[in-house]
This record gives C-alpha cells, sequence and structure tokens, in this order.
C-alpha cells in the first residue's frame, strides 16, 4: 500500500512540474521520495520515463515557444553532461548515489530559494557560460534526473527572455535530453522493462495532474505552492545526506 501512495505521488508530481506548477521542484522530490521504497538506481531508471510521457504533453502545450540560440548553444555540451553522467551511474554504489541524490536535490532546493534574485544581477553573458550550464545540466539530469538549475539559471540571466520563451526553451531542451537517456538507461541496467510495467497505472496520473496544474496556477499563489514543496524536498534531501 506504502509503495502505491509513493508512486502515485511522483506521477502526480511530475505532471504538476511539467503542467508549470512549482517549477523543477515537484520533479526534483520524485527521486528521493521512491529512494524510501526502491533501490536509488532504480528510482533514477523508473522516474525517467515518466517524464519523457510527460514531456510529449508539455511539448504541446509550448511548442514553437523555444529559443533555438539557446538549444544550439546548450544541447551539445548537455548530451556530453549525459554520457559522463551515465558513465558514474554505472558503477556508483547505491549509499554515494543517495548521498548524491540529496546533494543535488539540495543545490535544486537552493537554485530555487535565489531564482528570483538571480534576474536582477547585472550579468554580462559569455558562450562559455551556456556550455558549462549545460554540461552541468546533462549531467545532474543522467545521475539523478534533477538537472533544471543550471540551466534555467542561466536563462533566467539572459536579457529579453520572455516567460514562455523561457518554459518552452526548457521543455525542449530537457525533452531531447530524456529521451537520449533512455538507451543508455537501458544498456546500463537501471531500466528494467518489467518493473515499469509494475507501474503502468502511474501514466495514467500524468495527464490530469498536467491539466489540474494549469488549472490550479491561475487560482493560487505558485509562491505558496512552490513553498509547501520545498519543505518536504529539505527533509527528504537532508536524510539522503546524513542518513543514508
Amino acid at each position: 500500500m506504502e509503495e502505491i501512495f509513493i508512486f502515485a505521488i511522483v506521477g502526480i508530481l511530475v505532471g504538476l512540474s511539467k503542467g508549470g506548477l512549482g517549477g523543477p521542484v515537484p520533479v526534483a522530490l520524485t527521486v528521493p521520495l521512491l529512494t524510501l521504497i526502491i533501490a536509488p538506481q532504480e528510482a533514477v531508471g523508473l522516474v525517467l520515463p515518466l517524464l519523457m510521457f510527460a514531456d510529449v504533453f508539455a511539448l504541446y502545450f509550448y511548442w514553437g515557444e523555444w529559443s533555438k540560440k539557446y538549444i544550439i548553444l546548450m544541447l551539445i555540451p548537455g548530451l556530453i553532461g549525459v554520457a559522463f553522467g551515465m558513465f558514474i551511474l554505472k558503477d556508483i554504489d547505491a549509499v554515494t548515489l543517495k548521498r548524491t541524490i540529496g546533494g543535488f536535490t539540495l543545490i535544486a532546493l537552493s537554485f530555487k530559494i535565489a531564482s528570483d534574485r538571480l534576474k536582477s544581477i547585472q550579468y554580462q553573458p559569455e558562450k562559455w557560460h551556456g556550455w558549462l550550464a549545460g554540461w552541468a545540466s546533462g549531467f545532474g539530469s543522467a545521475l539523478a534526473n534533477v538537472g533544471a538549475p543550471p540551466f534555467t539559471a542561466y536563462l533566467l540571466l539572459q536579457p529579453k527572455m520572455t516567460p514562455r520563451s523561457f518554459v518552452g526553451t526548457t521543455t525542449l531542451f530537457f525533452a531531447i535530453i530524456n529521451l537520449t537517456k533512455l538507451p543508455g538507461f537501458i544498456a546500463i541496467g537501471i531500466l528494467d522493462f518489467n518493473d515499469l510495467l509494475n507501474i503502468i497505472w502511474v501514466f495514467v496520473l500524468i495527464p490530469f495532474a498536467i491539466y489540474g496544474a494549469r488549472w490550479v496556477i491561475t487560482r493560487i499563489d505558485p509562491k505558496t505552492f512552490e513553498w509547501l514543496m520545498m519543505v518536504p524536498l529539505l527533509i527528504l534531501s537532508i536524510s539522503l545526506l546524513f542518513f543514508s
């Protein structure tokens, strides 16, 4: 019963994030939550198909809204980061991975708290900043499905980035990153299709959560929701870091 409840929460969190509610925070919660009931490598692997399924809906909502300039700048370094993350994920032990996931989720939490301040920073963009952010996002995404902070931090610092372009660019980048992770996850054995079949019902929850997020976002304060998400994120990340 506990497993069913946690998997249901994970599916809903994925849908809420892809529906625009809470930014990357709900997704950052998914892997730490799953490590309460399954091995960390398996948790990283099982979240990926859920993200890919949700990406289809997010791409539909923001089709053509992305900035090709930033996709071109950051995608190749992002793919290199994915390959590097896969290399480490293949051999890392469970305890170290749990602590790594805890560290990444704390970074995501810190980024979310600081993100509003990034827009006010006087910043001179350089190409290598984009390359580094792309690489770090691919690496974090491969290792723990938490790659959003470097990518979104870089975009937040860019001048003349509209909200829809910001979301559209983020959506396309991570849809491609997630798609390229799939064969690697299968090859290194952390995504088992039998395990995936056991949670196939979770996919049904995602579209409802996406549409629910788009309905709720006009009726509640998104900042309040984000803070509600950040409290359990902090607890889980500290637990993974210091009590694994």
